[in-house]
């Protein structure tokens, strides 16, 4: 065995082991265009724009809070508190605006606050006491959903509030959806701002490189001098205000509050993120396989609607039928990456 062979091994191995990380990606990626194209060669007007750009008004809230999601699973924890905070938020903005009288751009800043707030407590318990993440965010679940029924059992009008009209108000993209265009609310472009800024974070600061290690081996992190305490709270407090913002989104989206909305939001958030090829143990994944995750929740939820004769309950049974196949091929590309090694 020459030299140059014994340099090769290392140098192909590494190379095989960073295409490895983008085959769940690669796989979440080529299934959305397998369920477009079959919604387009199955139904009629499924090739339509709007048709794409539904999925972005329908699912912003579940994208933004998907996106604070993948922090978290990044790190290598997880935030089952973010579907009722996200409920308490647009039951709080409706209490806000409505009851209390308190202008809607103050209210919106108290209820951002109040879930990032949120997120660095329970993030700083989660450290600083050692508590499961399971536990702690499970804590928020009951919580915040109380909360919410204490604060209104009934649905909850914010149609007379103007301010509340903002969010749907769309803009018009090559012309009318009858003549081939498609529009977006301003809503969907909050969502794709989240989606841009969490990218940069993550793939572009010390922060989300920090992230990244935590989640990939949270010792050798603190071995390599890297701020694993401000980064595990930190990743928290980004999930808490995203939870927020998503619970803001859905009041202008739906300009009402229901105490019993979201209910398994966090699920659906998690369940996007694996699909979109994050690590349930943490320190790889995409911000762009989760955009990609939501939407094939979406498409299946689109594609349901055209069929029109089966129930939406179907999207969550194919939903869990894809995440444990995405979960099984984690596995095998670990355990292939770990045979390579030895």
């Amino acid at each position: 065995m020459t030299t140059q062979t014994l340099t090769e091994r290392p140098s192909r191995s590494t190379l095989f082991d960073g295409l490895t990380r983008y085959i769940p990606i690669g796989a979440t990626v080529a299934l959305l265009i397998a369920l477009y194209v079959g919604g387009v060669a199955n139904y009629d007007n499924f090739d339509s724009p709007q048709v794409v750009a539904k999925l972005f008004i329908d699912n912003a809230p579940l994208l933004v809070i998907a996106i604070g999601m993948t922090f978290v699973i990044l790190s290598g924890g997880i935030d089952l508190s973010v579907g009722s905070v996200m409920a308490f938020s647009t039951m709080a903005c409706a209490w806000l605006t409505v009851d209390a009288g308190i202008a809607a751009p103050l209210a919106l800043v108290i209820v951002l606050a109040f879930g990032t707030g949120w997120g660095l407590l329970i993030g700083a318990v989660i450290h600083y006491f050692n508590v499961q993440p399971f536990i702690a965010t499970l804590v928020g679940l009951f919580l915040f959903r109380g909360l919410t029924l204490q604060v209104s059992d009934t649905d909850v009008s914010m149609r007379e509030v103007e301010f509340w009209q903002w969010g749907m108000t769309h803009v018009d993209f090559f012309g009318k959806v009858k003549d081939g265009g498609f529009w977006l609310p301003y809503l969907s472009f909050v969502a794709f701002a989240v989606v841009i800024i969490a990218f940069v974070v993550l793939h572009y600061t010390r922060f989300g490189r920090s992230t990244y290690a935590v989640g990939g081996s949270e010792q050798s992190a603190l071995l390599m001098g890297l701020p694993v305490a401000r980064t595990k709270i930190g990743v928290y407090a980004i999930s808490g205000f995203c939870a927020a913002l998503a619970g803001i989104l859905a009041a202008f989206a739906t300009k009402s509050a229901n105490p019993l909305a979201n209910v398994g939001a966090e699920l659906d958030a998690i369940a996007a993120v694996v699909i979109g090829g994050t690590l349930l143990t943490g320190g790889a994944g995409f911000v762009l396989g989760t955009l990609a995750g939501v939407m094939v929740w979406g498409m299946l939820n689109t594609l349901i609607a055209f069929q029109g004769n089966l129930s939406s309950w179907w999207a969550r049974i194919v939903m869990g039928i894809l995440l444990l196949a995405f979960i099984l091929l984690q596995r095998v590309l670990a355990r292939s990456g770990e045979k390579r090694r030895t």
